[in-house]
């Protein structure tokens, strides 16, 4: 059994090293989510100390996929648009599942969560990008989003090889 839940700023300050764990298994497993090896729970704290402001302000949400026992097997932020002209959309960064959680619909309950929460600070249209190919576009298309475009040679792998990227988008609301 497996909850989802929004981190208050400072349930965040107190799982950085947690978020750090989640981030660094990611990157070490493969995942092109914007960092490369060598990349340790070190430098993925750091990543995420960054975000505290943004958290703390309300510009990016982040929630927790804990276990039964407490265990962090999962995360996904969203960060909401600034700009008067933008605000009605947002950004779904850093969705993480820990390998030995995978293959359990914990992406799916982590997006529902952000989604919901996405309709509820009032943002209708929600964009991505991820790696094309991977196991991520698999569940952004099966979740009801629309890929748009791939750009190829995007992102770097954790390894500095250059992948193409889909970028996708998701209306949650009729005025998006």
């Amino acid at each position: 059994m497996h909850t989802v839940t929004r981190m208050s700023a400072q349930e965040f300050a107190g799982s950085v090293e947690e978020l750090a764990v989640l981030l660094a298994d990611a990157v070490d497993g493969g995942a092109s989510v914007g960092f490369l090896k060598p990349f340790g729970p070190e430098e993925a704290a750091a990543w995420w100390r960054e975000q505290a402001t943004a958290v703390a302000e309300g510009g990016m949400a982040v929630w927790a996929c804990r276990d039964a026992d407490g265990f962090l097997a999962g995360t996904v932020s969203l960060v909401l648009a600034r700009k008067p002209n933008s605000r009605h959309r947002a950004e779904l960064v850093k969705l993480l599942v820990h390998r030995k959680a995978r293959g359990r619909g914990l992406s799916r309950l982590l997006l529902a969560a952000a989604e919901d929460g996405a309709v509820a600070a009032g943002a209708g249209l929600l964009v991505l990008d991820t790696e094309t190919g991977s196991a991520a576009e698999h569940v952004y298309r099966t979740g009801g989003w629309t890929r748009y475009g791939v750009v190829p040679g995007y992102a770097g792998a954790p390894d500095g090889t250059l992948l193409d990227c889909s970028f996708f988008y998701k209306r949650l609301t009729a005025g998006a």
